[in-house]
C-alpha cells in the first residue's frame, strides 16, 4: 500500500522550482530562532548546534545584537569604502587589540578573507625575491578547506571541492597537518607563505598542535615566509580564547576571520601584522560591501556581548565537562563512535560509518549538527550554550546511538 503524499509547503515548492541545486535538498524549513533554539515552519523546536556553521556566536536574536542592527539600519546602512564610517575604524581598533599591532581589511566572507590573504602572500613573494612571479608558492595542509573561490579551491586539496573546475591556480603544495618535517621538505626559493587553519573544520575538526604552530613560526622566521592562519571557523571565541592560536602562544603574520565575527550578519576580515601591512597599497585590493556601517554594527555588538558576558571564559569553563561526557559516549558505543577531537565549542565526533543517517536521526530527535569530512559529526553550539543545553545534546546523542545499536 503506497504512503499518502504530504503536500509541499510554499517554501519547499519555491526551493524545488527556483533555487540552484548546488546543495542537497534541505530537510526542513527554519522559521525563527531564539538563543540556542530554532523552530521549523511546522512549529517543531530544535537545539541548534550547527549555529549557521559556526556563525551565530551569540545565539539567535540576542536582544543587544537585534537592537544594534535595528538602530544602525535606521541610521546608515551602506556608504562604500570611498568614505569613512566611524564604526569600521572602531571595529578595526578592537580587532587589532585582540590580534596585535597591525591593520585590518574588511570584506564579506571567509572565502574573500582567504583570497585577500593569498594576494598578500604574492605581494610578500615580490618583496622577498624582487621579481613578480618568481616567489609565489604557498604551503597548505592536506584535508584543508579555505573556500570555494579559485584561490580558495586551489588551497583546498579535496577532490570534491576541486572537481569540475580545473585548471586551478598553480603555486600550492601540501604537507601533513602536525607534521612539521613534511612542511619543511616543501620549502624552496619559490615559497612565500605557509597558510593553515588553526583548527581544520570541514576537513574533520583537526586542531593544529601548539608544537606544530611553534615549528611553523620558526620555519617562517628562518626562511622569510609569512605565517598566515585561517581562523574563519575556529576564531571569535569558539575555542575558549578569542583566537584559537592563542592556545599555542604564537603570533602569525596575518589572520583570516569571518563566520562568528558578525554574529549572524555577513562580514569577513583580515588582520595583517605591522611587518606586512604596508604590502597593500591604494588600488591593489577592494570591496564594495566590506565593512559597511550595518555589518560593523553587528560585529561590534557581537564583540561587546562576548566581552561583557565573558563568553570566552564560559566556553573554556564548560567545554571540559562537555567533552568528557561526549568521550563517555565513545566508551558506551565503540562500534559506532571511535572518539572525539576539537577545542572548546568546536568538536568532531568520529563515527565508524557514514554519518548521514545519524545526522537525520539527530535532527528528528531535536538536535541540529552539520557533517564534516571523514565521517564526522560536527558540534558547533553558540557560545552562549548553557551547561544544561550541552547536557541535553549529550542525552540526544546517547538516545540516537542507542537506537542505532538496537
Amino acid at each position: 500500500m503506497s504512503q499518502p503524499q504530504i503536500a509541499q509547503t510554499a517554501a519547499e515548492a519555491a526551493y524545488d522550482s527556483y533555487v540552484l541545486r548546488n546543495y542537497g535538498r534541505p530537510a526542513i524549513t527554519l522559521a525563527r530562532g531564539e538563543g540556542c533554539r530554532v523552530w521549523d515552519d511546522a512549529g517543531k523546536r530544535y537545539l541548534d548546534f550547527a549555529s549557521g556553521i559556526a556563525v551565530n556566536a551569540v545565539g539567535h536574536c540576542h536582544p543587544r545584537w537585534v537592537r544594534a542592527v535595528s538602530e544602525q539600519a535606521a541610521t546608515l546602512a551602506h556608504v562604500s569604502n570611498l568614505y569613512r564610517n566611524p564604526l569600521q575604524g572602531e571595529l578595526a581598533r578592537r580587532l587589532v587589540g585582540h590580534a596585535g599591532p597591525g591593520r585590518v581589511f574588511f570584506c564579506n566572507s571567509g572565502a574573500e578573507a582567504n583570497e585577500g590573504l593569498l594576494k598578500l602572500a604574492r605581494l610578500h613573494g615580490i618583496r622577498k625575491s624582487g621579481e613578480e612571479g618568481k616567489c609565489h608558492k604557498v604551503l597548505c595542509a592536506k584535508s584543508a578547506f579555505h573556500g570555494r573561490t579559485f584561490g580558495g579551491m586551489s588551497a583546498t586539496p579535496q577532490e570534491k571541492i576541486q572537481k569540475g573546475f580545473r585548471p586551478l591556480l598553480t603555486g600550492f603544495a601540501f604537507g601533513e597537518l602536525n607534521n612539521l618535517e613534511s612542511f619543511e621538505a616543501l620549502i624552496d626559493n619559490q615559497t612565500a607563505a605557509i597558510f593553515v587553519e588553526t583548527i581544520q573544520g570541514e576537513g574533520g575538526v583537526h586542531p593544529a598542535t601548539p608544537e606544530f604552530l611553534h615549528g611553523l613560526r620558526a620555519l617562517c622566521n628562518r626562511h622569510n615566509l609569512l605565517l598566515i592562519l585561517d581562523e574563519v571557523q575556529c576564531g571569535i571565541g569558539r575555542s575558549g580564547r578569542f583566537f584559537a592560536f592563542e592556545h599555542a602562544d604564537v603570533r602569525p603574520d596575518a589572520i583570516g576571520m569571518a563566520k562568528g565575527l558578525g554574529g549572524g550578519f555577513p562580514i569577513g576580515a583580515i588582520w595583517i601584522g605591522e611587518g606586512a601591512a604596508d604590502l597593500f597599497q591604494p588600488g591593489m585590493h577592494g570591496t564594495t560591501f566590506g565593512g559597511t556601517p550595518l555589518a560593523c554594527a553587528a560585529s561590534l555588538a557581537t564583540l561587546d556581548i562576548i566581552a561583557d558576558e565573558k563568553l570566552c571564559e564560559h566556553v573554556a569553563r564548560v567545554s571540559g565537562p562537555w567533552h568528557a561526557a561526549l568521550a563517555r559516549l565513545a566508551e558506551e558505543f565503540p562500534a559506532q563512535l571511535s572518539g572525539l577531537r576539537g577545542l572548546g565549542f568546536m568538536v568532531g565526533l568520529q563515527l565508524t560509518s557514514e554519518p548521514s543517517p545519524y545526522i537525520a536521526a539527530l535532527r528528528e530527535a531535536g538536535l541540529l549538527a552539520p557533517l564534516a569530512g571523514g565521517n564526522v559529526i560536527r558540534l558547533l553550539p553558540p557560545l552562549i550554550a548553557t551547561e544544561a543545553e550541552l547536557a541535553e545534546s549529550v542525552d540526544i546523542l546517547r538516545r540516537v546511538f542507542a537506537a542505532k545499536a538496537a
